[in-house]
């Protein structure tokens, strides 16, 4: 699939990301602007980059591919997602503002969770650490992996070569222009994301003139009669762990640092409003449209005389590949390539965040507890040894050319959402939460998904929802158990909820 047009497309799109990094490094002068832009985000900016850099390479891969072959029962996970998105804004993004910065003005997850149990002993921030480390090279993996797959079946490069160009096309800017440069080219491929995912299954829609004649089979060829129902298993039953387990992928929200730290870098919590309201219609409208490229997608192959093109999709052999697939066979050359390059930017607004959330991790939460009077250029630059570190091994992960996106992600997603999510409610919410509670709680998400994934993945229940249940229930009993210097805490609150915002904020 060279194609000249889709060539042109994917050089300019890579040369205007990279000459954002360009611009962005003269930008990133300290460790605060390096990792959360000086606090200085606008709504748009933080919301689409918020959402952009959470949705992945999944949403236009995975999700579709599981849609695809599934049918409407997989949609449980874009409802839990958009209702875990609503949640996450209206709840948490205000109040980790304003408690980030009440809290000493802490720019990374780890730092807020030491300053806010006012304690310098670093266990927390070394456990927060070694959990981001360790989940978020998985998910920086099936960045890398989804990449691969899409410089693989466009110009028809080894596997290897195409992990490795799209490998050192994040890197380089991620390493040049820090939080600056992941935001401002994340509002770029988020607002290009949302076109391609409209574009493609309206496509598909008017290209698919008699829905109700399309016979649904399996493939073993046998025919589904519940493709379309999102309550029934194959074998007729009620999907109550489908459903369960699509809800639960929501709770992930709560404990992404990725996320997290938009809310923690927006210029004031007044600008929060409009910002989940953008978030909020851009998600609902993104995952609606992959479910529908999903199954549209799996019309429109299966009409009436377009079985050549359903034998070329299935000797892929892929079927997070439909995004792809649909977009380079049904739309003109050069909108064919802008639309693909969505995908690239899906790819890249996940791990650009995900390497820069790491490299903070390791360098203000790690390497500053041995070396505490390191000077800021020095951390910076060990920020920047950090995304290459963790990029090169993540690199090593993804070079299974079978490893599926939407497996990586969801283990990544877990893990993190586990480990994170209820310590930071808590945190937020519940005075009498104390340190030990939070490491206990943060522990005990990482390593139960971990447990779950290995010894109960059979049960068909996802990992992230009892782990999320144990974390809480470790917070809770362990504080419980624990003192808590309920005078300093509740100076915290006041200030943190102080009504005028600015007395904080500015």
């Amino acid at each position: 699939m060279g194609n000249i047009y889709i060539i042109i497309a994917f050089v300019l799109y890579a040369l205007l990301i990279l000459g954002i990094g360009i611009f962005s490094y003269k930008k990133s002068k300290s460790m605060s602007d390096y990792f959360i832009a000086g606090r200085q985000l606008g709504s748009w900016t933080t919301a689409i980059s918020a959402q952009a850099s959470d949705m992945s390479g999944w949403l236009l891969m995975g999700l579709p591919g599981a849609i695809f072959v599934s049918g409407l029962t997989e949609s449980w996970i874009a409802i839990g997602l958009f209702i875990g998105t609503y949640l996450n804004w209206r709840i948490v993004a205000s109040k980790l503002r304003r408690m980030s910065y009440a809290a000493g003005d802490a720019i990374t997850i780890p730092e807020y969770f030491q300053k806010r149990f006012f304690t310098k002993n670093p266990v927390i921030r070394f456990a927060c650490a070694a959990i981001i480390f360790v989940f978020f090279l998985i998910y920086t993996a099936s960045a890398f992996s989804g990449g691969a797959k899409l410089f693989n079946y466009l110009f028809g490069t080894d596997y290897t070569l195409s992990l490795t160009i799209g490998a050192l096309i994040i890197i380089s800017y991620t390493f040049l222009g820090g939080f600056f440069a992941v935001c401002w080219t994340d509002l770029i491929q988020g607002l290009l994301m949302f076109a391609a995912l409209v574009v493609v299954p309206l496509v598909c829609i008017f290209q698919t003139p008699d829905v109700s004649a399309v016979q649904f089979i399996n493939a073993e060829g046998a025919e589904i009669t519940n493709y379309l129902n999102m309550f029934q298993r194959a074998d007729g039953g009620i999907a109550w762990t489908t459903i369960l387990s699509g809800l639960a992928w929501g709770l992930g929200y709560f404990g992404m640092p990725h996320i997290l730290v938009r809310f923690m870098a927006i210029k004031s919590s007044d600008l929060i409003k409009k910002s989940r309201i953008i978030a909020t219609i851009w998600v609902f409208v993104t995952l609606a449209a992959a479910v529908l490229v999903g199954i549209f997608g799996y019309i429109f192959l299966h009409s009436a005389g377009n079985e050549a093109l359903l034998a070329e999709f299935t000797a892929l052999g892929d079927a997070e590949k439909i995004f792809m697939f649909l977009s380079g066979k049904l739309l003109p050359g050069l909108i064919a390539g802008v639309v693909l390059a969505a995908i690239l930017a899906a790819i890249m607004s996940t791990a650009d965040s995900q390497l820069l959330v790491t490299a903070s991790s390791v360098s203000n939460d790690m390497f500053k507890l041995f070396k505490k009077d390191a000077k800021e250029k020095t951390l910076m630059w060990i920020s920047r040894g950090t995304v290459i570190a963790v990029a090169v091994i993540a690199y090593f992960i993804a070079l299974d050319p079978n490893s599926s996106v939407m497996g990586l992600v969801s283990y990544a997603w877990a893990g993190l959402g586990a480990a994170f999510g209820p310590a930071m409610l808590l945190s937020l919410f519940w005075k009498r939460m104390t340190m030990s509670g939070a490491v206990a709680g943060i522990i005990t998400g990482g390593v139960s998904v971990v447990v779950w994934e290995m010894f109960f993945n059979g049960t068909g229940i996802y990992s992230l929802l009892p782990a999320f249940v144990l974390a809480l229930a470790a917070v809770i009993i362990v504080s419980l158990c624990t003192k808590v210097d309920k005078d300093k805490v509740d100076e915290l609150f006041t200030r943190a909820n102080a009504k005028d915002s600015k007395a904080i904020e500015d």
